[in-house]
């Protein structure tokens, strides 16, 4: 790994380190934190405002159960399809210069989405905007990597952790307030005013930084063929809830597995591949990765069943939907910056662990909630105990997989956990639908969707409990603890 300025030696000026590095607690460093804080926040929170919109989106558009799931997986697919190629540019031309194009990106697709007329106009920009995502979020991860000292990144990943986990809980009773105030569409035309502050706090306050080996031809074949098999099996998914014999479905599903395949032989075989498979070389960066799949697939289909058990068999509108998590956010608030720092101490091993497991608990709580469900003995106690399994995980797993890359690839580790991420969310809500037996207007239907409500979040704390399996096989006991000491 690059040496830190503390140890002595002098930061290449493209290399990747920042040209001057900054310290975590000065100016500089909360600057550079904003920044990233807000970008990443930005998008976690129209990620899961979304959640909440959807029955409005729903009843103003006329979509059925599979046009929302669409307007999660449209912006989800192209997310996960091109994060890698996200942090690969960043990587070649400079992570700050791409995160401020993809910021920009951003908030005009969100634009494009609050004016949308018709379910396919959403989806169009829905997809429109996980392009953009696609070039902020590896960016965000990428920069703080590349900006801070060795001993720092912990504590910082904590930091950025903390905020954005609260902007993404924030993000429902934002958007349920929204859409209850005023509209849906207000949903994604706040996002435009955040992104003119993280791009002026980018441009004057945030070091550049690349990887000076990134100097050959883009790996397109790799990024098409990435994208196509993640189409082709959530199209798949999503159509198999309305029969799963037909044959667009099985055409879609033999498209997609060929382009997986396509996709791992063109990666192994490319001169500068998209994705490097030499880095699953590393057993605690492919077990982490492997959690991350789980833990994530799990709390997509959590948060999307949730929102709209609350709405459609409880009652709730969509702010009541909302809060019904900020006490989740104090719990976040209060113990994710401390994780990171907690796993320096005792090894990375145990959070990873722990965490996931005692979200199962708090999930498996969450299968009580039905018609007349009280939400302080049903609703609070499980999303309280989710929350504290979350905090544990989430900075301990950022920092293990970005510490188990070289520094040099820090975009390209950033970009594959958060690709495994969003890949999961998206075959989560895509397939969770058809396990437990939804379809069509299935969820304006209390009494069954509230069937598949209960068995969906029992296979979602099947996956958390997965996730903290898979830490405790693959990531060593002194994993973050021994670079504390060094």
């Amino acid at each position: 790994m690059t040496a830190s300025p503390t140890e002595g030696t002098e930061p290449d000026p493209v290399g990747p380190v920042a040209v001057e590095p900054v310290r975590l607690g000065t100016a500089p460093g909360r600057w550079v934190l904003l920044a990233t804080v807000l970008a990443s926040g930005m998008a976690m929170l129209d990620a899961s405002a979304v959640n909440v919109a959807l029955p409005a989106i729903g009843r103003d558009l006329g979509a059925g159960l599979a046009g929302l799931q669409w307007t999660l997986s449209g912006y989800t697919l192209a997310l996960a399809s091109l994060i890698l190629l996200g942090g690969a540019l960043g990587d070649r031309y400079g992570r700050r210069r791409v995160f401020v194009v993809g910021t920009v990106w951003f908030a005009a697709a969100s634009l494009g989405c609050g004016l949308a007329q018709t379910t396919g106009q959403l989806v169009a920009m829905r997809v429109l905007q996980g392009i953009g995502g696609a070039l902020l979020t590896p960016g965000s991860l990428a920069i703080i990597q590349s900006s801070f000292p060795h001993a720092d990144r912990p504590r910082a990943i904590g930091a950025w952790s903390a905020f954005g986990g609260v902007a993404g809980l924030v993000g429902p009773f934002l958007g349920g307030f929204l859409v209850d105030a005023v509209s849906w569409r207000w949903v994604f035309l706040v996002n435009a005013p955040l992104a003119v502050v993280v791009v002026l706090v980018a441009v004057r306050h945030v070091p550049e930084s690349r990887d000076p080996h990134r100097t050959g031809r883009f790996d397109a074949p790799g990024a098409v063929w990435g994208a196509l098999a993640l189409a082709g099996v959530t199209y798949a998914l999503i159509s198999a809830g309305d029969g799963p014999g037909r044959p667009q479905v099985w055409v879609a599903a033999i498209v997609g597995v060929l382009a997986g395949v396509a996709f791992v032989v063109r990666e192994r075989r490319a001169r500068e591949p998209m994705l490097p498979t030499g880095v699953f070389a590393d057993r605690e960066f492919t077990g982490a990765n492997l959690s991350t799949f789980a833990v994530y697939g799990a709390l997509g289909g959590f948060s999307f069943f949730l929102v709209l058990q609350l709405q459609t068999v409880l009652g709730y509108s969509a702010t009541a939907a909302g809060a019904a998590m900020i006490p989740s956010i104090v719990v976040l608030s209060l113990l994710s910056a401390r994780a990171g720092a907690f796993a320096q101490r005792v090894g990375a091993r145990l959070p990873m662990t722990l965490g996931p497991l005692v979200a199962a608990a708090g999930v498996l709580w969450l299968t009580r909630v039905g018609a007349g469900s009280s939400y302080w003995v049903d609703v609070l106690p499980g999303s309280l105990v989710s929350g504290v399994g979350l905090a544990l995980l989430v900075a301990p797993l950022t920092a293990t997989v970005l510490d188990a890359a070289p520094d040099h690839l820090a975009g390209v580790a950033s970009g594959v956990n958060n690709a495994v991420a969003r890949a999961a969310q998206l075959l989560a809500v895509a397939a969770l639908p058809v396990v437990v037996g939804l379809s069509g207007d299935d969820y304006t239907e209390p009494a069954t969707f509230s069937d598949g409500f209960r068995t969906a979040m029992v296979v979602c704390a099947v996956l958390m409990a997965a996730g903290g399996g898979l830490a405790w096989w693959t990531i060593g006991r002194d994993t973050l603890k021994a670079d504390s000491a060094r």
